[in-house]
């Protein structure tokens, strides 16, 4: 991105250096071209065919040589949520906002300043490389042109009509304090009716469903389509990204003539057969051209709308957003078995107070979840024969809510007790 040096941050601790962090930088490279609208990279994209002939295991390196085209003017990004007035939206919505007026609040252990800490584009590094002074470190958000979270034009659906600042302060993830401060900003903001269909979240989501689209699954589509629309021709947006943030769904079942190809589901949209909100969300998405983003696991991408999505050249993303225990589960898990140790019995659980717990207390949604959840272990299983034989798996429970028991065989006649508790600061 454009010419320059690079700068050295202060000695730390010790008399030893720390690593330098580039200002702005260029690749010098026949590979990499730069254009006043474009940045264009040339990448080999190298993997390995294995193949069995006359009983040899015979090993093929494969190459695919790839173009990648970056768009240098950054394009002013819109952001629609699906579930707008949730614990997600509002949160990220809420820090945004803190960050745009550069709020500062008062806690009970000091000061605190709105930042990105916890984001992974604007809170992490990478390494460029090797420099005179050792390695030579940039910004993540500045590898490339990127949209800054400060310039993101927020809209949303929720089933809910509570406005995003009542919606902020049912949520209790925010200190009072940072509330009050953005109280002013955030009571003018509603989310737009959403799509409520009793039969694929838990049945205790009822008594929030006061802002619903009503009609055909046709109709609602459309109107989803026509909010996208009237959301980027009202905010100036140049693109809309869709992102589902909304309560995890029941599994849809995958079926021909329904949602097997991009026609079939088409059609069954037409005619009111079974679809989930979240696969009529994509769709309408993927017909308005907008990116779409599935933050829950449930399988709002059946085989249809990823044909559709093909077929439209958009992209869409996402089995669930995985941060927490998950992420957590399959890197210990990826630790475990690269060392060669081997998981016997594996047991993760949440306890979930807030309304995301609430819906997943359904059997038919908790079941989308732990699919996801268990899930993650299975890769790397799979790929040490060694531990693991035919078959042979970890004994692998999921619990997700409030208070649970389960026999776990490999605790023997041990008991472990687990605590939790809400507030304070945990050691």
């Amino acid at each position: 991105r454009g010419g320059g040096g690079c700068r050295a941050r202060g000695g730390a601790g010790g008399g030893r250096e720390r690593p330098a962090m580039a200002a702005s930088f260029v690749v010098d490279s026949p590979g990499v071209t730069y254009s006043p609208d474009f940045i264009q990279a040339k990448y080999s994209y190298r993997t390995t065919l294995v193949s069995q002939e006359d009983g040899t295991t015979r090993v093929k390196p494969c190459c695919t040589k790839l173009t990648f085209r970056t768009e240098r003017n950054v394009p002013k990004l819109g952001v629609m949520l699906v579930g707008w007035g949730g614990n997600n939206g509002t949160t990220v919505t809420a820090t945004v906002l803190a960050n745009q007026l550069g709020l500062s609040w008062t806690t009970k252990t000091g000061t605190k300043h709105a930042n990105y800490y916890g984001s992974l584009l604007q809170a992490s590094t990478v390494s460029l490389g090797t420099g005179p002074s050792g390695e030579v470190y940039i910004p993540f958000r500045d590898l490339l042109p990127m949209v800054h979270p400060d310039d993101i034009v927020f809209d949303g659906w929720d089933i809910s009509a509570m406005n995003l600042a009542d919606a902020m302060q049912r949520a209790e993830v925010l200190d009072w304090s940072l509330q009050q401060q953005l109280r002013p900003f955030m009571e003018g903001l509603k989310p737009r009716p959403g799509i409520y269909s009793p039969e694929f979240i838990a049945a205790n989501q009822e008594k929030r469903a006061d802002n619903i689209l009503t009609g055909t699954k046709a109709a609602q589509m459309s109107q989803i389509r026509h909010d996208i629309r009237d959301f980027k021709n009202s905010s100036g947006v140049d693109k809309v990204i869709v992102l589902w943030t909304a309560n995890t769904e029941r599994f849809c079942d995958v079926q021909p003539g329904v949602n097997d190809t991009a026609a079939h589901l088409l059609q069954a949209i037409e005619h009111g057969l079974e679809v989930s909100p979240s696969t009529l969300y994509a769709v309408a998405s993927i017909l308005e051209g907008c990116a779409y983003i599935n933050g829950s696991p449930q399988n709002t991408f059946v085989p249809g709308a990823v044909e559709l999505a093909v077929q439209r050249g958009v992209f869409i993303a996402g089995d669930d957003f995985k941060s927490g225990q998950t992420k957590l589960k399959s890197v210990l898990v990826d630790f475990l078995i690269s060392s060669g140790l081997k998981p016997v019995s594996i047991v993760s659980y949440n306890h979930l107070g807030n309304n995301d717990g609430c819906n997943l207390s359904a059997p038919a949604q908790f079941r989308s979840k732990e699919v996801s959840k268990s899930s993650v272990v299975d890769d790397m299983v799979q790929s040490n024969p060694i531990l693991y034989g035919p078959g042979e798996r970890p004994d692998h429970c999921v619990r997700w809510g409030w208070c649970w028991a389960r026999h776990v065989p490999l605790q023997a006649g041990w008991r472990r007790v687990g605590l939790s508790w809400r507030g304070g600061s945990h050691p």
